[in-house]
């Protein structure tokens, strides 16, 4: 996903000069075909990302639209009061990239894993949040939302070939993409993780159950009317993240249940507990955590269990 954005990024810093791309001493490789397509607008502030966010503050106050990039929390916890007092507070249009959402840098450890950034930052009114699912959407995504007002974050996967089935690079802010239709079960995924998801609807197919599969790739503006029509349609949800359970995508899915009177079960597929020390595959943290496709199933399974199927 992320050799993608950098890809779709320099061609739109083609077409407009204000565009430009700040990195906190990481990036290589990935950043190059920015890096060397527009040196003087790229800049490597250093291991300094509170450092970066003034920098990029002060660059959209001048006109610009700066881009900054980092490991996921290091771009967004690290510098949140930054982020917070800088582009958020003024409305300027900052964009953060966070690389490695959830567990995609797994084998880093704890320190790595980007599983509470989208609960921080929602939590700041302002700030536009979108979370491609694939490396198809992420061109129409970025394409779609460069130029808003004030600021984005872009929560980015690493893998370029994953491709989620049925998305076809769709995207469109404020807007939820359906992905596979049935009429049993419902299951609503944020980011990469949504492959699990849909691999989990092919193993409930060899059940007799139907599930619909829908993508939620922009968290602010929230798409609050495309999820309360598809809430009210079933008896049954589940909300997939690889996030903490607590603030994204399945606090946001319950709150437009209760604001819209929506009678449903909403059972949030997430991140727990700490993962403390344990590090490993995002394959093997998926397993652990109950993000697999195998366990989205046995969750779908057991939230069916002597419930209608369908409407509640």
């Amino acid at each position: 996903m992320r050799a993608r954005f950098f890809a779709a990024l320099t061609e739109l810093a083609e077409e407009n000069p204000s565009v430009l791309l700040l990195t906190a001493d990481l990036g290589y490789l990935v950043v190059d075909v920015f890096r060397d397509r527009f040196p003087d607008r790229f800049l490597n502030v250093g291991v300094a990302e509170q450092n970066m966010v003034g920098v990029a503050t002060g660059l959209a106050e001048a006109g610009y639209v700066p881009f900054i990039y980092s490991i996921t929390p290091f771009v967004v916890l690290r510098p949140y009061e930054f982020i917070r007092n800088g582009p958020v507070q003024h409305g300027l249009p900052v964009r953060i990239v966070g690389i490695g959402g959830g567990f995609e840098y797994g084998n880093d450890g704890l320190s790595h894993y980007g599983l509470e950034d989208v609960a921080v930052l929602r939590a700041l009114p302002g700030i536009d949040i979108v979370t491609p699912a694939d490396g198809g959407q992420v061109r129409a995504a970025l394409l779609a939302t460069w130029d808003r007002p004030g600021p984005v974050y872009y929560r980015l996967g690493k893998d370029d070939t994953a491709a989620v089935p049925g998305l076809g690079g769709r995207f469109e802010a404020g807007r939820v993409q359906i992905v596979r239709e049935g009429e049993d079960i419902l299951l609503v995924a944020m980011g990469s993780i949504a492959a699990e998801a849909v691999r989990a609807a092919e193993r409930l197919a060899t059940e007799s159950i139907a599930a619909t599969v829908a993508v939620v790739s922009c968290i602010r503006p929230a798409p609050a009317e495309d999820l309360a029509e598809l809430l009210s349609r079933f008896g049954t949800v589940l909300t997939v993240e690889a996030h903490y359970e607590n603030g994204g995508l399945g606090s946001l899915v319950a709150e437009v249940a209760a604001e819209h009177g929506i009678e449903c079960r909403v059972t949030r597929c997430a991140v727990r507990e700490l993962p403390g020390g344990v590090s490993g595959s995002r394959e093997s943290l998926y397993r652990r955590h109950g993000l697999d496709a195998e366990s989205l199933c046995e969750t779908a399974l057991r939230c069916l269990q002597g419930r209608p199927r369908g409407t509640a």
